[in-house]
């Protein structure tokens, strides 16, 4: 898909996106125009079919490729309802704290069932009792894809189920360290739910910080797509009016991320109302379109190598802290070898021949952006 294609089809998914989500009929001259091929294509790197599918069927345009994306949108997200519900039974049984985030709670905040795409289901829990939650997972039908490693522990059970269930929000050895220290006690921060003893919420305001701060993570690592701004306009526009803004500045500040906050708040607003955008937001929208939903591998190594310094000299750090690992990243990322120090030389050939044999086309793509920003 060639620059003019691709914008082209980044515009007709947000204007229809905008459609699905503020109530109102695509313009059927508009639709007939667009490529649904091409449409399909940005919809799907942004995780917006299932809501594109929608704005399309209110115009009359039912598409094999889009109708089937948005059944399977639904399914996905009424299987994991129902493992959810199974889990959180068996958390209250037993008596461990649990919190539902990001998309698990957004999807309700759509106007409509499924149109909200999720990937995972990411669970917040009292990480003292991880050995327990893998138990009573396992016992439901889930299989342990990584246990013990990162900031979360993940889980997938057939057909659709992946749930991410997370030790703590965010993780230092990541470059984290101002949002990991402010969410370090995250328990103090959250309310108790009515009617259970161990479910728990942020309030909305922090809900809506948190939501800020997971965006920047991934603004300022790999990069974020349009399925982030969306999730902002949403949220705001169902709990903006009532929200507590100076406790939000107040803390965004702490956090180090006001300037962001407001820059995607702003974007997100006029994206999705039909508004014209400054030259910084068309900037900031550029960035997030050439992302996808999960970053892409040139601004995790551009951004990274900007951290450390640019140029030659961060080029040369960036490379060393690939090579030579953290002690504490190897906690986090390799923990049989942290727990046994005499193996840590294999450590640098199983990453070897995982480069080679997993991760090639992702090494390589990190090789020619490291090759091209000599340039």
């Amino acid at each position: 898909m060639d620059t003019q294609s691709h914008s082209r089809a980044v515009d007709a998914v947000i204007y229809l996106a905008a459609c699905a989500i503020n109530g109102k009929t695509p313009d059927a001259a508009r639709v007939a125009a667009m490529d649904l091929r091409q449409l399909y294509a940005v919809a799907d790197r942004h995780a917006l079919t299932a809501i594109t599918a929608a704005a399309l069927e209110s115009a009359g345009v039912k598409d094999p490729q889009f109708t089937q994306a948005r059944g399977k949108a639904i399914h996905k997200v009424a299987t994991m309802d129902a493992d959810k519900a199974l889990l959180f039974a068996r958390l209250e049984e037993v008596g461990i704290w649990y919190m539902p985030l990001k998309g698990a709670v957004l999807k309700d905040d759509y106007p409509g069932y499924g149109l909200r795409q999720m990937s995972d289901f990411d669970i917040l829990f009292d990480a003292d009792r991880a050995g327990e939650v893998r138990r009573i997972l396992e016992s439901l039908g889930f299989a342990t894809e990584q246990y013990g490693r990162d900031a979360h522990d993940c889980y997938f059970k057939p057909p659709v189920s992946n749930f991410e269930m997370h030790r703590m929000l965010f993780d230092a050895t990541s470059g984290d360290a101002a949002l990991c220290a402010y969410y370090q006690r995250v328990k103090d921060r959250l309310v108790k739910d009515e009617g259970n003893r161990c479910g728990w919420h942020f309030t909305v305001e922090d809900f809506y910080i948190y939501l800020a701060a997971h965006e920047y993570k991934h603004y300022s690592h790999g990069g974020t797509g349009l399925r982030s701004l969306l999730d902002t306009y949403v949220y705001l526009r169902k709990h903006g009016d009532g929200m507590r803004w100076d406790y939000v500045r107040r803390e965004t500040e702490a956090l180090g991320i006001a300037a962001f906050e407001s820059q995607s708040r702003s974007l997100a607003a006029k994206l999705f109302d039909g508004e014209a955008l400054t030259a910084g937001e068309e900037r900031m929208l550029d960035y997030i379109t050439a992302s996808g939903t999960y970053g892409s591998v040139e601004n995790r190594v551009s951004n990274a190598v900007e951290a450390c310094g640019g140029g030659g000299r961060g080029r040369a750090r960036y490379l060393l802290r690939r090579v030579f690992l953290p002690m504490e990243q190897i906690r986090t990322g390799y923990p049989f070898f942290y727990r046994h120090r005499l193996l840590l030389p294999l450590l640098f050939a199983y990453r070897v021949g995982r480069a080679l044999f997993v991760n090639r086309a992702k090494v390589q793509q990190e090789i020619r952006t490291l090759s091209e920003k000599r340039h």
